[in-house]
């Protein structure tokens, strides 16, 4: 799939996002800061908003840690293979697709977790952060394009709360199956 000329646009559109995303939480937050200097006297932030709504710097930053340890793990060594991971090379096999030799990254995966339970909570605690961190933004990114109606955000937060769940879910069953043997 990495030549693939869509995928690679994809993915070059997908790290465009991530950093407008993450420079936009920076701007937000420092706007956020900026708008108050003076702390409240009583503050009691549990009253009108979620533990997660509130971090999302924190969730935020857990998130860039998991996806460059993800990076590191499984896109870096299907683009640039030896060069950027001589493990990968050594211990996993190659397959042949279309006559081009291209690493097996189901075999990197069960090299990656199969006996290597740190990775493989690293993961499974990146995907909750994930998991927090999709649930206030999804029906925050609604709310940010003016869809906040008190017929139709509840059904936007009930979307949300599926959708984030089931994503992480499916997100932390690969390194779990895979470290439990239930694949092979």
């Amino acid at each position: 799939m990495g030549s693939n000329l869509i995928i690679r646009t994809v993915e070059i559109g997908l790290f465009f996002f991530l950093l407008l995303h993450t420079v936009q939480g920076l701007l937000l937050w420092k706007q956020n800061k900026s708008a108050r200097p003076v702390k409240y006297t009583v503050n009691k932030p549990q009253a009108n908003s979620t533990w997660y709504s509130r971090s999302m710097g924190l969730l935020g930053t857990l998130i860039l840690i998991f996806l460059i340890l993800h990076m590191y793990h499984f896109w870096v060594p299907s683009r640039f293979g030896g060069i950027a991971n001589v493990r990968a090379l050594n211990e996993v096999p190659l397959a042949d697709y279309n006559n081009q030799m291209v690493l097996n990254l189901f075999e990197e995966m069960k090299l990656v977790f199969q006996n290597n339970l740190i990775v493989v909570v690293v993961y499974i605690l990146g995907v909750v952060s994930l998991c927090w961190h999709l649930l206030h933004g999804f029906q925050s990114a609604f709310q940010t394009f003016g869809v906040n109606h008190k017929r139709y955000t509840p059904i936007i937060k009930a979307a949300g709360i599926g959708y984030s769940i089931i994503i992480c879910l499916v997100f932390a069953l690969m390194p779990i199956a895979i470290y439990l043997e239930w694949v092979s």
